[in-house]
């Protein structure tokens, strides 16, 4: 199979808020803290992996975050039913 030829550097996905929690992932751009530091020695194909990864840390996230609010959501509506049996 035939490489195809890169015309353009893959960019940086720095967002510019240089971050992290405690396990080294950054809040912007959500690579790890070898990731960033490795990124301007990575060959091309090392960077499209990356991208992938925080495609998924990305969507990881945003079922993380669903879960949360669905569960304050039964939480609250909980809380509404107890509240009337006092009323």
């Amino acid at each position: 199979m035939f490489d195809q030829i890169e015309l353009f550097e893959i960019e940086s996905p720095c967002v510019g808020v240089c971050q992290s929690n405690k396990k080294g992932y950054c809040f912007g751009c959500l690579r790890s803290r070898q990731e960033r530091q490795l990124w301007l020695r990575m060959s091309n194909e090392e960077r499209r992996e990356v991208l992938r990864l925080i495609a998924g840390r990305k969507q990881r996230i945003e079922r993380m975050r669903k879960r949360q609010k669905e569960q304050l959501t039964l939480e609250f509506e909980n809380n509404e039913d107890i509240m009337d049996l006092f009323q």
